[in-house]
């Protein structure tokens, strides 16, 4: 069994979004010692956004980590992904590893009506989300429904989200808020382990 761990916040050490991923990927690995965990930290090595150059794979060491990236993600079995919420959305970074992703013929495909159909279905996507306000069921959320919509598109329709939200409000609510993530992780680790 492999999985991919991916962070993406900027934050380093002071990062709710990596917190939460790590514990999501400790959860796991002591479900399954044997677990192969391969690690993707966006915030230190960024892989550079989407162009025509990128398409045209004309520089060959970015044409080598883009294939890097695809078969980290078309490996793994379980993916977990620290998301935090910058302006509403994902990070940029995580765009741009999420483009390297979207790839005709890899995870998708167009069927005879022009219909797309998703072929890196059977992973589990667990999402650590981390958030300054309170945005799940705002309308102002667009991390969420982004993620799952992309992930639902190259086939994978096992996407949990943990999130912490609230954490700009106090100190009181960021502790809160996360200590009640850290506690629903148990929660999203179970189908996990069931699957081993």
């Amino acid at each position: 069994m492999k999985l991919l761990h991916i962070d993406s916040s900027i934050l380093g050490e002071h990062s709710a979004s990596r917190t939460l991923g790590a514990a999501v990927v400790a959860a796991r690995k002591a479900a399954d010692p044997t677990l192969e965990v391969t690690y993707r930290d966006l915030a230190a090595s960024p892989l550079p956004h989407l162009s025509a150059g990128s398409l045209a794979s004309a520089d060959p060491a970015e044409a080598a980590a883009a294939a890097q990236v695809m078969q980290e993600f078309l490996e793994a079995d379980v993916v977990v992904i620290g998301a935090p919420m910058y302006n509403f959305a994902i990070p940029s970074t995580l765009k741009a590893w999420i483009d390297r992703l979207a790839v005709a013929g890899k995870t998708f495909r167009y069927n005879a009506q022009g219909m797309a159909e998703g072929l890196a279905g059977g992973k589990q996507v667990v999402v650590a989300s981390s958030r300054g306000g309170f945005h799940q069921s705002s309308g102002m959320d667009f991390q969420e429904p982004y993620l799952r919509h992309m992930f639902g598109f190259m086939g994978i329709d096992d996407v949990a989200f943990v999130r912490a939200e609230g954490l700009a409000v106090s100190p009181e609510q960021r502790a809160a808020s996360l200590r009640d993530a850290l506690a629903s992780i148990e929660s999203a680790a179970e189908p996990l382990a069931a699957a081993a």
